[in-house]
């Protein structure tokens, strides 16, 4: 039984250790399969693909679905999206040795440039696959862009008015001059708070009350001098008020005394360019009643002139047709025959087609036969030739 037992645990350590060899077989083969072949991986649209041939970069690549089979192949993405991040450093020495502390932020972008990629991945994959890795590395390069640009200047010319755009320009032109070694930049780069240590607020607190309270006694003395000059100006104001009061009535007195006489003497002009009309009136008057007498004299004589031309012509038109009445009563009476034609060429034309003529005996009356139903005409009046 003893022997039976030990057979059955050994056969049964042999199944198990057959096992355990097949699931680390397994596992290699799987292990190393994801070195041989992909399939359908995807490179999102904020992404740029980088496909690996036997440990080498074979392709950069956009956005899309990608598949490769060979020796030691794989792809990997880089984001193109911005990394927000914010950088704070307290300990900042300016030019003229003051403290002062300086809150940056602003957008990490990788590179997309396929020389870009394929010259600096082997240095900086890291910071192409790791946003944290690249945060951290941009703080450190913003901490030192920040220390140079302070250092360079003094505290009023870190923290006044337009300086600080300018310290902002500074920090991101140098901060951009150390990122672009690693393929990366900075953009949107901002400046929203300069931190100052307490001991530096306090002696800028005593610095502004001592300014305010000269300023403040500089005003008191420039109001003073001001509300003097004001009231000599009020009195000089004053004089000056009576002495144009008095000027302009004066001047308006002038004034009224030139406009009375200019009204006289309008008056006067008036007055005599009134007469002066009226002697022309009459002097037109007259001309016009001799020129009047001279046209009726004129036309008198063209009436005269005109009647005797009217004479002459009656005359002469009287001649000429008593000589031609004279000519029609000699052609008639040398011409009897002629005169007879003419009679006959009157009656004939006073005939029309339809009047009826009947010739009877000298001395007699002749009988009307009126038109009528199953009478007929006992003369023929129609010419010949045409139908009744």
């Amino acid at each position: 039984m003893i022997e039976r037992a030990s057979q059955f645990n050994f056969r049964r350590f042999l199944q198990m250790l057959g096992v355990i060899i097949v699931g680390i077989g397994v596992l290699m083969v799987i292990s190393l399969a994801g070195n041989f072949f992909y399939f359908f991986n995807t490179v999102e649209a904020q992404e740029v693909g980088v496909q690996f041939r036997q440990g080498r970069i074979h392709k950069i690549v956009g956005p899309g679905v990608y598949s490769d089979v060979g020796l030691f192949v794989k792809l990997e993405t880089i984001s193109t999206q911005a990394i927000a991040y914010q950088t704070r450093d307290e300990e900042i020495i300016t030019k003229d040795k003051q403290r002062i502390g300086l809150l940056a932020s602003g957008d990490i972008f990788r590179p997309t440039n396929k020389d870009d990629i394929r010259n600096l991945w082997a240095q900086y994959r890291g910071l192409y696959t790791s946003d944290e890795t690249a945060i951290n590395r941009v703080n450190d390069l913003t901490r030192q862009a920040m220390k140079v640009c302070v250092g360079e200047r003094t505290f009023d010319n870190n923290i006044i008015g337009s300086a600080r755009d300018e310290l902002r320009g500074c920090i991101d032109t140098e901060l951009n001059k150390l990122a672009t070694r690693y393929g990366l930049r900075v953009e949107n780069l901002v400046v929203p708070e300069v931190i100052l240590s307490t001991e530096v607020q306090t002696a800028l607190d005593a610095i502004v009350q001592s300014r305010l309270l000269t300023e403040k006694a500089a005003q008191d003395e420039l109001k003073a001098l001001a509300e003097a000059a004001a009231e000599q100006a009020r009195q000089e104001g004053e004089i000056r008020v009576a002495q144009s009061r008095i000027q302009e009535e004066t001047r308006q007195q002038t004034e009224l005394a030139v406009l009375e006489q200019e009204r006289l003497a309008a008056q006067l002009a008036l007055i005599e360019a009134r007469r002066d009309n009226e002697l022309a009136e009459k002097e037109t008057e007259r001309q016009l009643i001799e020129v009047g007498k001279a046209n009726d004299l004129l036309a008198a004589q063209l009436d005269v002139e005109i009647n005797g031309e009217l004479a002459v012509a009656a005359r002469a038109r009287a001649e000429a047709e008593i000589a031609y009445e004279s000519t029609v009563a000699a052609l008639y009476r040398e011409n009897p025959t002629y005169v007879q034609w003419m009679m006959a060429q009157a009656n004939a034309s006073a005939l029309n087609a339809t009047d009826k003529v009947i010739f009877t005996p000298e001395g007699t009356v002749p009988t009307l036969v009126l038109p009528g139903p199953g009478i007929v005409p006992t003369v023929d009046t129609t010419p010949a030739g045409e139908t009744q």
